[in-house]
């Protein structure tokens, strides 16, 4: 099996990396897995993307590149929406004709955040901004091309939600800032779910791929991948400081001195939803008909099991 995983540079990418290398070893003496960045592929040239594609064959496209600094895409749209959206659908036209696997992630700046519960899969998209608009569009040409293909082929888009890995996020720009300084302001009337880039991928890997590393079949569309419970940014922030001095870091700030604020006191170049809570019945349907119940246990998951550990590593590999 050939697997083509896009984006191996952000905290995604990374994440599959890990992933791929450990568990497909097992069943693979020589897995044939090519790890992608924009050294190797600009997913703004078109034509070197078809001939990457064609020349590598993938049986498993896995798509973890995106454009996702959402206030410079106010004013770089045309970027991305050529990596958001183009991208995807040359991705989706290759997989549709050849009979591939294609594994996408959005996310749920594709939503208003009007909506008083949780988003389901089928909700109608209405993007605020540019960032979240382009996404909008590859979820919109992925599955467009899907359906009026005939040639087969099978598509999965996981929508997910505030991702931390290994690099750049929230978390660690929390944890550097209270280093410094001795109070923060954090918006507290957003809401959603952090999600742990690794558990991401391996929630992925598990609803594409069978235990002897194999491709599944499943029902192509659109699905909701994010661990259980909800929190805001401001209550997100405190748990990772928190955690933090627990651990034994040394910080200026302790968590009493994190003040709550709305976010009209916080203006961004780019509107945010206010409310990013994503149902995941979808996804715990078809893990249910399966069988998989350690799979379940995963997608049930408290966000902030995953946290802990993540701020608690942070702090043990000196990284703060």
């Amino acid at each position: 099996m050939n697997i083509l995983v896009f984006g191996k540079d952000g905290q995604l990418g990374k994440a599959f990396q890990v992933l791929l290398d450990t568990q497909l070893s097992i069943f693979m003496d020589k897995p044939n897995i090519q790890y992608v960045g924009r050294p190797e592929c600009d997913l703004t040239n078109a034509s070197a993307l078809t001939a990457l594609l064609s020349q590598f064959q993938p049986d498993l496209i896995i798509n973890a590149s995106a454009y996702t600094a959402v206030d410079k895409a106010e004013a770089e749209p045309a970027l991305a929406f050529a990596i958001n959206a183009t991208a995807p659908e040359i991705m989706a036209q290759f997989a549709a004709k050849h009979g591939a696997t294609l594994l996408h992630f959005s996310t749920d700046y594709v939503f208003d955040g009007e909506k008083y519960g949780y988003y389901l899969e089928g909700d109608i998209r209405n993007p605020l901004g540019m960032y979240g608009k382009s996404k909008a569009l590859g979820e919109e040409v992925i599955t467009k091309t899907f359906v009026s293909s005939n040639n087969g082929g099978q598509y999965a888009i996981l929508r997910t939600s505030w991702v931390y890995g290994d690099g750049g996020n929230f978390i660690r720009t929390i944890l550097r800032l209270a280093k410094e300084r001795e109070a923060l302001k954090v918006i507290h009337d957003q809401c959603g779910v952090p999600t742990s880039a690794q558990w991401l991928a391996q929630m992925s890997l598990n609803f594409v791929m069978d235990d002897a590393g194999l491709l599944r079949e499943f029902p192509s569309g659109i699905y909701h991948a994010v661990p259980a419970g909800e929190t805001d940014w401001h209550g997100l922030a405190v748990l990772a400081v928190q955690v933090a001095l627990e651990a034994g870091a040394t910080l200026k700030v302790l968590p009493d001195a994190i003040e709550s604020i709305p976010a009209v006191d916080y203006p961004l170049p780019a509107p945010r939803p206010m409310n990013s809570r994503m149902s995941t019945d979808k996804l715990h349907q078809v893990l249910k008909s399966r069988g998989d119940m350690s799979k379940l246990q995963q997608l049930n998951q408290p966000w902030d099991i995953d946290v802990k550990a993540y701020v608690s590593k942070l702090v043990k590999d000196g990284i703060l």
